[in-house]
């Protein structure tokens, strides 16, 4: 069995490439969809002695398996967003601890002490439905923050206005956390010239509007609340982990997740630093589901590991996961 603390106390690549590569092999005995995958692959788990050798399962298996490498009761199901009719995905976890623990980790790496912010959450579209994972972490951040003035905002964009322009003023460093459109929706009632904010949108437009280029959206998003520039969380149902961009659409993973791009043309090999592909990620927190998915993100890695996502496949359903359409 593997332990948290070997996951979430990564300190090099040749650390990373033994936990993986022992969790490849834990996932391929202990579930069954994966093991099932890689036999149609004729992988053999003997064979596997490199990540680039690893299976990475396609992202819709969340959709119609269950996904999960134990027998334990699941303590809670995560969905995704989906409009009407669409087949949702779910991520079994049977083990909710290592979320906690995956995105305390991840924010202390990126932003510091969280109760160095007042953490303000607009995310109205996940509010609104049942098993969203980005409501779960957002409501522990919030707790975290031990500030009387976070909280979460739905409609009452008003109120939010007036609490934001005050706690900026005060000095308080203020983390706004916004789905794309009501970012959006929020400054055009708004301008503002923020000194103490960090802005950090989640993607999407949930149909409320046209999707746009992530530079225009940035644009936009700066000139509105008056910033020099707009952080991005990169997350999904499928994962216990995110990764970060501090602006510039860059993004960076905490120690114990990864990404490959795959080439477009053949799913099992991979292409050089800076060319465009699909992303696979490797979740190490994702112990008790699947490390290894193959997503239908498009993006392109650079050498120091950090990443840009560029779009989607255009044969996958549309999904609010900071994707920005080409």
């Amino acid at each position: 069995m593997i332990d948290s603390q070997d996951i979430f106390t990564i300190s090099s690549q040749k650390q990373f490439e033994k936990i993986a590569l022992k969790v490849f092999r834990f996932q391929y005995e202990n579930n069954l969809v994966y093991q099932e995958f890689c036999d149609f692959l004729k992988v053999d788990k003997q064979s596997v002695k490199s990540l680039q050798q690893i299976p990475f399962l396609p992202i819709q298996f969340f959709k119609n398996h269950n996904v999960v490498s134990n027998t334990d009761t699941v303590q809670e199901t995560f969905t995704s967003s989906g409009t009407t009719g669409m087949i949702t995905s779910k991520h079994l976890v049977t083990d909710v601890s290592l979320y906690e623990q995956s995105y305390r980790n991840a924010f202390s790496e990126f932003y510091g002490n969280i109760e160095d912010y007042a953490v303000l959450a607009l995310l109205p579209s996940y509010l609104e439905r049942s098993g969203s994972s980005l409501i779960y972490m957002a409501k522990d951040l919030i707790e975290l923050s031990n500030n009387e003035h976070s909280g979460f905002y739905l409609h009452n964009y008003d109120e939010l206005i007036t609490k934001l322009i005050e706690l900026d003023d005060s000095g308080q460093n203020v983390i706004l956390i916004g789905v794309t459109y009501a970012l959006l929706d929020l400054i055009e009632k708004q301008s503002f010239q923020l000194k103490n904010t960090i802005i950090m949108e989640t993607g999407g437009m949930k149909g409320k509007r046209k999707e746009m280029i992530r530079e225009e959206l940035h644009e936009i998003l700066c000139h509105g609340f008056g910033v020099q520039n707009i952080h991005s969380e990169y997350g999904m149902t499928e994962l216990l982990s995110q990764a970060y961009s501090l602006g510039d659409g860059i993004f960076e993973c905490p120690a114990w997740m990864q990404i490959q791009i795959r080439d477009t043309e053949d799913a099992l090999t991979y292409v050089d630093y800076g060319k465009t592909g699909g992303i696979n990620i490797i979740d190490l927190a994702n112990i008790n589901s699947c490390s290894f998915i193959a997503t239908q993100d498009l993006g392109k890695k650079y050498p120091n590991n950090s990443f840009e996502v560029l779009g989607r496949f255009d044969n996958s359903d549309i999904r609010g996961c900071n994707l920005m359409v080409i």
